[in-house]
């Protein structure tokens, strides 16, 4: 959602890269670029001005002017502010002191509610907590019957007593459900309310009944942030209408330009504490402003990153697989390639969890040309081959790469492919696992490592025999064949004129590193 803020800001910093010192006028031209970007954002007006105040304020001052850095530190500006509008701190849930705890759900229709009911229940649940999904939402036609079917998804329960399609009292099913609850031992109630095209009065006064009938602990207000400007009106009448504690953005893997979650925290007054950022019901994280700065500003979000290793990894396997590596390449087989690969895939979206890296930012094209088919047509060659293949791979033949060609779907050539990354791979991990630097043994002039007193004696020799003859025709003769070896080929043996190295190709050997 915030690749082409991203882009610009990146464009906008790196005009700054490289000058020693800023001049105002250098100030003035970068927020005026920053203020471009996030207009074409579509972030709210009110909030641009404040935001390039605070940018020229700090900036003009001396925190930039004595500075040994004076571009990294008006970057650390703009992180720290895009923090503050995010909302600053990120906000937890507030639990009741005697369950159950009421969370309402309140937004539009098409905002997601029902589908983050879901999502919600399912992450309380990895927290430890039993929810109970509510179906208040009894106008929309299937809205009981889609929430039952997410419910059942997520794993978790749902209260649904009405038929819905307009039959039915939703302030009374939200007043049975606290009771069902406790009976049933739920610490966590979440409200799925109902929604309309637009802002009315019957919306706000059902909503505020609810609000009035159950006493929730927490109103999170739904909000699609691909609607740009109209979400923070939305939000802006939802609050002084019924009142809401915190937002939740919706659909944020979209490709609208982001402006209302860069706005709606700053006008509203109200954290941003979740966001919904895929289909799938994993696709939900808890909000933190300043990973989400980080990401905008191209910098990844190492922290998300490494939370959901930690969710997906158990620390046993972990121990166990590295001191398997340590033993020697060998021990490590196809099967444990599988069980790893699919851990990964546990963890999400390839595409999203390179994006968390730092500095992914500029190879956003190729991370969004990845195939994640590619992951389950490797396990698909791997699980049809036999235990003794995956164990030893090297017994793998042109006849046993036919059958396994024929068995996973795939071209022949794909699983010879395979079984070579496998061992470029293995002898990598192996090397990693040992402490050592994978593809540099006896590099010369490195200090401790093996054999490089010994080839700089060589070299020493070579290049002490290498003398100019003191004859003075053949001299002029070397020089003549020297210049005719330049102009057959430049420095490092690439092509000169006006190619730049275009005809140069790579060895075969590191073709297959570059994809």
């Amino acid at each position: 959602m915030f690749d082409t803020l991203s882009d610009r800001l990146a464009a906008t910093f790196k005009n700054l890269r490289g000058k020693g010192r800023l001049s105002e006028a250098d100030i003035d031209a970068t927020a005026r670029e920053i203020r471009i970007a996030l207009l074409e954002a579509d972030v709210a007006l009110p909030v641009v001005r404040a935001f390039i105040k605070q940018i020229k304020e700090r900036s003009l001052g001396a925190e930039v002017s004595q500075a040994l850095n004076p571009a990294q530190q008006v970057i650390k500006i703009v992180n720290e502010e895009l923090v503050g509008i995010l909302g600053g701190e990120a906000r937890r849930l507030r639990f009741a002191k005697q369950p159950p705890t009421v969370i309402m759900l309140a937004g539009l229709q098409g905002a997601g509610k029902t589908t983050l009911a879901g999502k919600l229940g399912r992450w309380l649940n990895g927290q430890g907590h039993t929810p109970l999904l509510v179906a208040c939402d009894l106008q929309r036609p299937n809205a009981v019957n889609q929430l039952s079917v997410v419910a059942e998804r997520a794993g978790v329960a749902v209260f649904a007593p009405e038929p819905g399609n307009g039959v039915g009292d939703p302030v009374k099913v939200a007043q049975d459900s606290i009771e069902f609850a406790r009976t049933k031992q739920h610490d966590v109630v979440i409200v799925d309310t109902a929604g309309r095209l637009g802002i009315d009065e019957e919306l706000m006064r059902q909503a505020a009944d609810i609000r009035d009938a159950v006493r929730p602990d927490e109103v999170l207000f739904v909000v699609d942030a691909m609607i740009g400007q109209d979400a923070v009106n939305t939000a802006e009448a939802f609050r002084d209408g019924v009142g809401f504690d915190g937002v939740v953005l919706s659909k944020l893997d979209g490709d609208a330009r982001g402006g209302a979650a860069l706005s709606i925290a700053h006008v509203t007054g109200r954290q941003i504490m979740f966001a919904s950022n895929g289909e799938k019901l994993d696709d939900f994280d808890a909000f933190h402003p300043d990973r989400m700065a980080s990401r905008i500003l191209g910098m990844g979000d190492m922290l998300s990153l490494i939370e959901k290793a930690e969710q997906t990894f158990s620390q046993q396997e972990a121990e166990k697989m590295a001191a398997k590596l340590a033993k020697g390449p060998k021990e490590f087989t196809l099967d444990d390639f599988l069980a790893q690969m699919e851990q990964v895939r546990k963890m999400g979206s390839i595409s999203k969890l390179l994006g968390m890296l730092p500095g992914m930012g500029q190879m956003k094209d190729q991370i969004n040309n990845l195939d994640e088919r590619d992951v389950d047509r490797t396990a698909a060659i791997i699980k049809s081959m036999t235990p003794g293949e995956r164990q030893d791979p090297t017994i793998i033949n042109g006849s046993r790469r036919a059958r396994i060609a024929r068995g996973s779907g795939v071209e022949v050539s794909a699983v010879k492919n395979l079984v070579e990354r496998f061992f470029d791979a293995r002898k990598m991990m192996s090397k990693m696992a040992q402490g050592g630097m994978p593809g540099m043994p006896g590099m010369p002039g490195m200090p401790g490592m093996g054999g490089a007193n010994k080839r700089k004696g060589k070299q020493q020799k070579k290049a002490k025999g290498k003398q100019r003859s003191g004859n003075p025709m053949k001299r002029k003769a070397d020089e003549q064949a020297a210049a005719a070896r330049r102009e057959q080929g430049g420095a490092f043996g690439l092509p000169n004129g006006d190619q730049g190295g275009q005809d140069f190709e790579l060895p075969d050997e590191f073709k297959k590193f570059m994809g």
